[in-house]
């Protein structure tokens, strides 16, 4: 299937490999037919290697859309809006403060705004409460793999007031390196793991209409809608912040923007496990953190 990726700001390197793959139409500009677990190999080799370059990639999905993409080191910020993708330009105001972004900011189309006022009716909840998420999946592609672990943090007025935490079983063997980074077995969920609708509803009812902050909502969030739309479930609409991309706008000088590495810049404790809840707590402090004023 057909998809274009643009490279700017790109290594030779990885410029040049990407030419065994695509047609290099323009400078950085690549189109091709390639397969899905190609376009996600490719993908993460563009992550791992572009340095400070940005990438996009567009490609055809059998959702509303007809099309899905993947953003790297953009200012630019996908956003889902009720099962639906779109893309936020950068606000000067937006980006010099953290402000209530609950109305839409410039940047989409009439068509969009609609769609978004839409979906977003009576979706509103207190700013002072906001759910933190994060999830363990079996691998890569949000088509194929599925969610292993769910976990999230309810913080109200700056405290945590709830915490959830559920794995997800599974009808195929997990990957060595997925139970080698997790430390999730086999075993383990067909212990403790409930069934994949289960633990999709209860995560649902605890995040609820609330504000939602992770780390790399890009990953996340196609796994859960791709989730959601097995059992027919409709996927969390409220408004999202990335630490990801607020800790690409506040801080410089950093080697990569993993979640570890930032808690380590920032000198918030971790814990070594690659686990979902234990994830949300450095996610939290890290959001904190980002939002504190500097100086």
């Amino acid at each position: 299937m057909t998809t274009v990726l643009v490279l700017t700001n790109c290594p030779p390197k990885l410029r040049g490999d990407m030419t065994k793959w695509f047609v290099e139409i323009n400078t950085g500009v690549y189109v091709g037919n390639i397969s899905k677990r190609i376009r996600e190999e490719l993908w993460k080799r563009i992550c791992d290697n572009i340095k400070n370059g940005q990438a996009t990639m567009v490609f055809h999905s059998n959702n509303e859309q007809q099309m899905d993409f993947y953003v790297h080191n953009t200012t630019w910020e996908p956003v889902d809006f009720d099962g639906i993708k779109l893309m936020r330009r950068p606000s000067p105001e937006r980006m010099s403060q953290n402000k209530d972004e609950s109305v839409l900011k410039p940047g989409f189309s009439n068509a969009s705004k609609k769609r978004f006022q839409r979906g977003s009716r009576g979706a509103e909840t207190p700013s002072n409460i906001y759910v933190v998420i994060d999830i363990e999946t079996s691998g890569l592609n949000p088509q194929t793999d599925r969610i292993i672990e769910y976990a999230a943090l309810r913080v109200e007025n700056g405290g945590v007031t709830g915490e959830f935490e559920m794995l997800a079983s599974q009808e195929t063997e997990l990957k060595s390196e997925i139970i080698e980074l997790t430390g999730i077995t086999d075993e383990l969920l067909r212990k403790e793991g409930k069934s994949p609708e289960e633990a999709l509803r209860a995560f649902l009812e605890f995040i609820g209409k609330n504000r939602i902050v992770g780390h790399n909502l890009a990953f996340d969030m196609p796994f859960l809608i791709n989730e959601c739309r097995k059992y027919n479930l409709t996927p969390p609409s409220a408004r999202c912040e990335d630490t990801l991309t607020l800790a690409k706008r506040k801080l410089s000088g950093v080697r990569n923007y993993k979640l570890t590495t930032l808690a380590e810049h920032l000198s918030i404790p971790y814990e070594a496990a690659h686990r979902a809840l234990t994830d949300c707590r450095i996610t939290n402090q890290l959001y904190e953190k980002l939002n504190a004023p500097f100086g």
